[in-house]
């Protein structure tokens, strides 16, 4: 996918959601918009980090007409767990193929001298 533009509409999609319910990106959105963003994975100690300052500013981010949704290649099961032990009061997406990533241009290729990985 080529660049997503600042202020360009967001590719739709349709993945499940921590509860395991299949919900579209037009779903989610709050008012004005939608804050989406992308993390490599759950109880991560940046990504947990990550998830904590949304969930600390949930309240100011929708009285400005947004919503937050978090999008990984992790499993239903694991944000059901993240969500659990860190009380996240938003969305998550599970992107287990990776499509949405692809799609939005965030899982890219990493070179290593050893080795070729793909990461978020």
């Amino acid at each position: 996918m080529s660049e997503l533009k600042t202020g360009a509409k967001a590719p739709g999609f349709s993945a499940l959601n921590e509860k395991g319910e299949k919900v579209k990106l037009s779903d989610l959105s709050g008012p004005k918009g939608t804050v989406l963003y992308f993390y490599p994975k759950d109880q991560t100690p940046g990504c947990t980090t990550e998830a904590c300052d949304f969930r600390d500013n949930f309240s100011r981010i929708k009285k400005t007409g947004f919503n937050v949704v978090g999008v990984s290649k992790d499993s239903v099961k694991s944000h059901q767990k993240f969500i659990e032990k860190q009380e996240l009061n938003f969305t998550l997406i599970s992107d287990e193929d990776g499509k949405i990533c692809e799609d939005y241009g965030v899982w890219q290729m990493k070179n290593s001298w050893e080795e070729n990985l793909w990461e978020l």
